[in-house]
């Protein structure tokens, strides 16, 4: 299935878990550093201060560095508590690994949000990257808010509308 950003509430709805999805457009990356600092900003509400705006959004849970991108692990405490109020913000499709708990299954049906895997081959992710700036946090380096261009990154619906691969 080829999504293309920004994403709307009706292709979620048409989403399900195992669907191979392939994401073309915009894309925002932050991980263990750069999550908590944009909750806070959203908490504030200062994020469209920043210029940036989650609405129909997909956020890849990774570093953007010169030896490519990867998923890093979802499931980490700074990571996972970020994703309901993301989700709520906008974010509609997380992308990174591993299994989130069932309260974040339930946060982000509430949301009509979606999770999806993708395999950890930087070269191969690295190779949909058209365009790469940093949006946010410039200080954390690799782990700074960044929005990538892609063309085709491909991924695996893994918890979609309650249900989970992981069960």
């Amino acid at each position: 299935m080829i999504i293309t950003t920004p994403v709307s509430n009706d292709i979620i709805k048409g989403i399900s878990i195992f669907d191979k999805i392939k994401i073309f457009g915009l894309l925002f990356t932050g991980r263990d550093a750069a999550l908590p600092r944009l909750v806070e900003l959203i908490k504030k509400g200062e994020i469209l201060k920043k210029g940036i705006d989650l609405k129909g959004s997909v956020l890849f849970h990774t570093a953007v560095s010169a030896a490519g991108i990867g998923p890093t692990s979802s499931n980490k405490k700074e990571i996972e508590s970020s994703l309901p109020i993301l989700s709520k913000a906008g974010v509609k499709i997380h992308i990174g690994k591993g299994r989130l708990s069932n309260l974040t299954v339930d946060f982000l049906n509430e949301s009509n949000s979606i999770f999806a895997i993708c395999p950890p081959v930087s070269a191969l992710l690295s190779s949909v990257i058209r365009m790469k700036r940093v949006v946010a946090f410039p200080e954390e380096g690799i782990e700074a808010f960044h929005c990538l261009e892609v063309e085709g990154l491909p991924a695996l619906v893994a918890i979609a509308h309650g249900k989970t691969i992981f069960q």
